[in-house]
């Protein structure tokens, strides 16, 4: 098919335009893309091959399937090697499922895929590590670190033109396939640069294609944006089945997993790792990690807790007092949504008569994290109150509840797991809504309950 063979669709009407136009006749600006065309009425051995030609050779004949008879939940699933990871994705690796992995540059997207990467070519079979950024000798150093023993079946391509690569593919026939980066990918038949809209877009559907149709996991690597947004178009999310995010600090050697959409698992669930000499290392006990350092004597840190996925993830929460000197008091919160702590302060003054118009006030979630929910409030009010008042929280005290805008505290979610986490660990008290407390059942016997009402109610226990 030639060059010339493709028309510019607008995003936002539909209409298809010969070239390039800045705005549409609908009025978008900016809303083209550019599109193949196939030709009319070619079916199987007369239609144009896809990128690399696989398209024609791997082409089904469409037909409806009985509902009834499609089995329901059952996915085979490949061992990555990698607890963290396999937790992540819901138990595995599913076969045939487009994974797309995310991360500023140097958080450790490559280093963690490698390692599986090795893992799935000693067990499984042939494994494809495609790369448009890197050179072989660069990934092999890297592989000399993270690896100690290199599976011979791990084969490397340094290329960046889809027909090539699934040339390549063909003769290779891999049991996994890892595309870095999606954005340095292009095909051919398109004349946009390589990371445009329409490049990215096409590559990752002839991707798509291949892993359904021969049933391999595809893993494509993504660049983020400033912001920590995925970069590129929001189709390829929604075209992909698993969406992960690589998200830490640089100066920590924490790193987090976390799922945005998996098709086979819970969106909740987090992994966490280590950034070592010889690569990432998972950690199985993280609420430990989160919570070594805490000091008992310290003013203004409690501890707290949240459900992520299938587990309970205990946190440390500091806070920090001190008088305005001129101008309007500062508010900042890091792992605490803005919104949400000015809400929790406006509680304290109204409900529990605790005016800090005149003072700055600072929130902090230690170790990087940001945790999502609003399990956290009652820590962050009392974290408030122990820095403003001098009065310690202790180290042996959890604290977890939602503040509503009258006072009163919500149930949480998963008390009764959050709890045995925590009397596993050593607390011994459990600051908690009187509802959860009714409805606690085994694991008090360990660790006392106390349940209260209001903020105003676990103020009063401090």
């Amino acid at each position: 098919m030639s060059k010339k063979e493709t028309v510019f669709v607008c995003q936002e009407c539909g209409y298809e335009s010969p070239k390039w136009a800045g705005q549409c006749i609908c009025g978008a600006w900016n809303s083209f893309v550019e599109e193949r065309i196939s030709p009319a009425g070619a079916t199987g051995a007369n239609r144009q091959p896809g990128i690399g030609g696989h398209s024609a050779g791997s082409e089904r004949q469409a037909g409806a399937v009985s509902l009834f008879e499609v089995k329901s939940g059952e996915y085979e699933r490949m061992d990555t090697g990698i607890s963290e990871l396999n937790r992540v994705l819901g138990g595995g690796l599913v076969k045939g499922s487009l994974t797309l992995v995310a991360g500023e540059p140097g958080i450790g997207k490559s280093t963690v895929i490698l390692e599986a990467a090795a893992h799935i070519a000693e067990k499984y079979g042939p494994v494809l590590y495609v790369s448009g950024e890197e050179s072989e000798e660069q990934i092999r150093m890297r592989a000399d670190r993270v690896c100690p023993n290199l599976p011979r079946r791990l084969y490397l391509l340094a290329e960046t033109n889809m027909e090539r690569i699934f040339d390549v593919i063909s003769r290779t026939k891999p049991s996994f396939l890892i595309v870095d980066s999606i954005q340095t990918m292009y095909s051919g038949y398109l004349e946009s640069a390589p990371g445009s809209v329409s490049q990215v877009r096409t590559c990752t559907g002839e991707l798509m294609r291949f892993g359904k149709n021969d049933g391999i996991p595809v893993f494509i690597v993504a660049h983020v944006t400033k912001s920590g947004d995925l970069a590129g178009p929001k189709i390829v999310e929604h075209l992909v089945d698993c969406v992960l995010l690589f998200t830490g600090e640089r100066d920590q050697d924490l790193r987090i997993l976390r799922s945005n959409k998996n098709r086979f698992g819970t969106t909740s669930e987090i992994g966490a790792f280590e950034m070592g000499e010889s690569g990432l290392i998972p950690i199985e006990n993280l609420s430990k990690s989160f919570l070594d350092g805490m000091d008992a004597d310290a003013e203004g840190a409690v501890a707290t807790a949240i459900y992520e996925g299938t587990r309970p993830l205990l946190l440390e929460l500091q806070a920090l007092t001190a008088p305005a000197n001129v101008g309007f008091a500062r508010r900042s919160a890091l792992g605490v949504e803005a919104p949400r702590l000015n809400m929790i302060l406006a509680v304290l003054e109204r409900r529990a008569g605790i005016s800090l118009t005149n003072q700055d006030v600072y929130v902090n979630v230690v170790g990087g994290v940001k945790p999502e929910g609003t399990s956290l409030d009652l820590a962050v009010a009392l974290a408030i109150y122990s820095s403003f008042r001098g009065i310690p929280a202790g180290a042996k005290t959890l604290a977890i509840g939602e503040i509503s805008l009258t006072g009163d505290l919500r149930s949480v979610r998963h008390a009764d797991k959050i709890v045995n986490e925590a009397a596993r660990l050593g607390f011994s008290r459990v600051i908690l809504p009187k509802k959860n407390v009714e409805k606690l059942r085994g694991g008090a016997d360990a660790i006392r309950l106390a349940g209260v009402n209001s903020v105003r109610e676990a103020i009063a226990l401090l």
